[in-house]
């Protein structure tokens, strides 16, 4: 049972604080489903979201294709198997940056750009776009019911894992109508989607910059950076690491018009995200570089504002899938106002485009975990923004800070890094709970540095009066805690912010633990897999009872258990040591190379990084590109069992001038005017390590 009340939703009648990431099934290989889905699992997810592109299953007219990676049926299956709820995005019109904002090419360009091209593609298709009109409704009716037909019997009532379906996206906002005209074809949708079938427990809809929601309940974003900005500079700081009862946010699609007013009424909905950025994708013409410490900061500031659902998009990356007529990224040429690589939708994510890892992915983890254990309490302590926390985040004077609590503990947040800017130390803060007249004792807040300290906070046989440090799950009756120190009676664990990083709750051996690990992994079912690119090094709180096969005990570390894995590879090679392979130049240029890979032990997957100094790469196996990427840090990923470990691969560079239109963080040094130049390519093997 679903359900929401103006400050924050419900499951089963209790507070529900969800942790909700986006991917796009039709955006990768459906044999990576299963491992994806456990990644995100394992980062704190316990909500997926995923648009339906509609020019992913019906780029012809006529013609539907729910077959591999488009297979909508199996996609929502494998998250009900991996024990996840599931927010289905079913437009029509998406965005995504897609092309035609996901609209077939037979149906509209995207229908809020160029008016020419709206007008050609609406005499082809024979109707208004985004509209009430009639012939619009037949043809999205006949897409949602499509749709239906493969998630019917998924559904939250019928045992399934969907509780909730998005209409729309940035309607009135980014096209489509305004005003009444606006509400009622967001009403008609709606009623369409629920007479086809999707009966679902919420229905939502994005509700920044004027967009409509007519009824629906509002789901917010926030972007540390944007690079669909027309500028090619570096842009004014984010609202985003502002702390405010402010839910709109202006830089969402600020090339639209910016200012606009929410079109809801905030104090009869919770505060919802859903488009957190969970990195960002470049554009050809800006080409901003995420930090882990962007997303992470931005998200402490939207939970200090009241936000009691963080939802990232994307959380992981993925690529366009190939189309029948065309390509299906966004692009100028057809109407859109950005150029996007053809194949990449890394976005930077926490998960990338193959389910790397970013740093974001540990950062946003301990948040997720967070949530899981401590979440529905804190979703019923509303947010307390004192008069002098400043609004305006270039503000160095004032620290930005919070309290939410419920009249007894709570947590006092605080943000002092904005993206871009030095910020100043603040010693010895002296903050008195508002509501309590409590004075906490005086902590250090450093340049950079965001959080949230609790006080007052109840655990197992004691309290947690102060900490400079924050909860981060329970194991059994133990309350971990990261950070520096506490005063604190009770069953309570403090590790470092390091060790918390490296940690995950798991089960093994059918009790709950505790797992810092120098390597990723993942539960699934009853086992425990670690992706390791190396020796392995688990600590393990409650100690394991047996040693696992393989592994070695190496003694108590404290209250943790130690083991390990050492020599994970049959033997050492030369590339294991971080050494680049060698590569040839194949074109008179050099802005072709080919490298030879060598024969590797068994592996899980190869890890292969490139690293260039161009304008742009693109990869080629077998004579097929496979990826590509538009300079930003030089630094391009593959993994290539997805590729079935090709013997060679071919790089194509193209160069980099001065006075190029685009926005670079840090430009390269240039010879000649230009740079266009293969810096490295190194392999890393990866082997999957189960523990029973």
């Amino acid at each position: 049972m679903f359900t929401y009340n103006n400050t924050h939703l419900l499951k089963n009648g209790r507070p529900w604080f969800p942790f909700m990431g986006e991917i796009h099934y039709s955006r990768l290989p459906d044999i990576e489903w299963r491992d994806s889905l456990l990644k995100m699992k394992a980062g704190g997810i316990t909500v997926v979201a995923s648009y339906t592109f509609w020019n992913h299953h019906e780029e012809v007219k006529g013609e539907w294709d729910f077959t591999g990676c488009r297979n909508l049926q199996k996609f929502v299956q494998t998250v009900k198997d991996c024990g996840l709820y599931m927010l289905l995005r079913i437009g029509p019109w998406s965005h995504g940056e897609a092309r035609n904002g996901g609209f077939p090419d037979w149906l509209s360009c995207g229908g809020q750009h160029d008016p020419v091209q709206n007008s050609k593609f609406e005499q082809q298709a024979g109707c208004k776009i985004r509209t009430n009109d009639p012939v619009y409704l037949q043809y999205a009716e006949a897409f949602y019911r499509q749709l239906f037909a493969q998630v019917e019997g998924l559904l939250h009532k019928d045992g399934g894992p969907i509780i909730g379906v998005q209409i729309e996206n940035e309607y009135g906002h980014c096209g489509g109508l305004k005003g009444e005209a606006g509400e009622e074809h967001m009403r008609t949708l709606t009623q369409l989607a629920k007479t086809v079938g999707f009966d679902v427990p919420l229905y939502t809809a994005t509700g920044w910059n004027g967009a409509i929601t007519a009824g629906l309940l509002p789901v917010m974003g926030g972007y540390p950076d944007a690079p669909w900005d027309r500028r090619i500079t570096e842009i004014e700081p984010s609202g985003c690491f502002v702390i405010s009862h402010e839910r709109n946010d202006t830089c969402i699609g600020n090339d639209y018009g910016i200012g606009r007013r929410l079109s809801y009424d905030a104090s009869k909905f919770p505060f919802l995200t859903a488009e957190l950025g969970g990195g960002l994708q470049v554009t050809r013409h800006r080409r901003p570089v995420t930090s882990p410490q962007d997303i992470a900061a931005m998200s402490v500031a939207k939970m200090a504002s009241g936000c009691n659902l963080l939802g990232y998009y994307m959380y992981h990356g993925g690529v366009h899938p190939q189309g029948k007529l065309t390509t299906l990224q966004e692009t100028k040429a057809s109407g859109s106002p950005n150029d996007l690589p053809e194949i990449s939708y890394d976005f930077q994510a926490p998960l990338g485009a193959y389910g790397q890892y970013h740093g974001s992915y540990h950062e946003l983890r301990l948040l997720g975990m967070f949530a899981a254990d401590f979440g529905g309490t804190l979703c019923e302590m509303p947010p307390i923004i004192p008069d002098c926390n400043p609004q305006n985040p270039a503000d160095k004077q004032h620290l930005r800070h919070s309290f939410r609590h419920n009249g007894e503990w709570g947590y006092v947040f605080f943000c002092n890094y904005v993206r871009h800017m030095q910020r100043p130390d603040f010693p010895q803060v002296k903050l008195t709970v508002p509501g309590l007249g409590q004075p906490l004792p005086t902590f250090d807040v450093q340049a950079g540095q965001y959080g949230f300290y609790p006080f007052n906070m109840p655990v197992e046989g004691g309290i947690v009066t102060f900490a400079q440090a924050t909860p981060l799950c329970k194991i059994g009756k133990t309350t971990v805690f990261y950070g520096h120190n506490m005063d604190a009676t009770g069953d309570v664990l403090l590790i470092s912010r390091e060790e918390a990083l490296d940690a995950y709750k798991v089960n093994i051996g059918g009790t709950e633990r505790l797992v810092i690990s120098n390597n990723p992994l993942v539960q699934d079912g009853d086992e425990v897999h670690i992706f390791a690119t190396g020796d392995i090094k688990l600590k393990v709180y409650p100690a394991l009872e047996n040693v696992p096969n393989g592994f070695e005990y190496k003694g108590m570390d404290g209250v943790f258990g130690v083991f390990g894995v050492f020599g994970v590879y049959e033997k050492p090679l030369p590339l294991l040591r971080g050494e680049s392979l060698p590569y040839e130049a194949i074109s008179k240029t050099g802005e072709r190379y080919r490298i030879i890979l060598p024969t590797l032990p068994t592996t899980h997957d190869i890890v292969c990084r490139i690293n260039y100094t161009a304008e742009s790469a693109t990869v080629y196996a077998n004579g097929q590109p496979i990826m590509d990427d538009f300079y930003k840090d030089g630094q391009l990923t593959i993994a290539l069992r997805r590729h079935n470990f090709p013997e060679e691969l071919e790089i194509e560079l193209t160069p980099l001038s001065v006075g190029d239109p685009i926005y670079l963080e840090s430009w390269p040094v240039m010879h000649d005017g230009a740079v266009c130049r293969l810096d490295g390519v190194k392999v890393t093997p990866m082997q999957r390590v189960v523990i029973v």
